[in-house]
């Protein structure tokens, strides 16, 4: 057990992805990340349409530590975004709030679907966090 949801695939760089079809997937942080982070004041989204690598940056998030850390958002799969959570650069707070639901990223179209098994599941990326 976990904690994680078991239905996320994930990056050793704190992203998660949930892919319901082999088409198109929905990509946020982790819980552990924001809580790192020490919370989350700004978010930059990647733009709709922009076509992206496995391992591309395409996005950032600014930390609330009086430090300012940036982090920056790297694509788990390659694809296309098709769109972006506007709610979050509103809010970014939802991050913490909600990482695994209303506090989701982007949604990528995939172009290569195999890239999704060069993903950790929940089990081997909490094992990372223990390491």
């Amino acid at each position: 057990m976990t904690g994680l949801p078991d239905d996320l695939l994930f990056t050793a760089e704190h992203e998660w992805v949930r892919s319901d079809s082999s088409t198109s997937a929905r990509v946020g942080v982790t819980a552990h990340l924001v809580a790192e982070l020490g919370g989350v004041d700004y978010v930059s989204l990647p733009t709709v349409g922009m076509s992206v690598l496995a391992g591309d940056s395409c996005g950032e998030l600014e930390s609330t530590k009086p430090t300012s850390e940036i982090f920056e958002v790297y694509a788990p799969v390659s694809g296309i975004i098709v769109s972006v959570n506007e709610a979050v650069t509103e809010d970014p707070e939802l991050l913490g709030e909600d990482p695994y639901g209303d506090g989701w990223l982007f949604d990528i179209e995939l172009t290569d679907q195999d890239e999704l098994s060069d993903l950790l599941d929940a089990d081997a990326y909490a094992e990372q966090l223990d390491e």
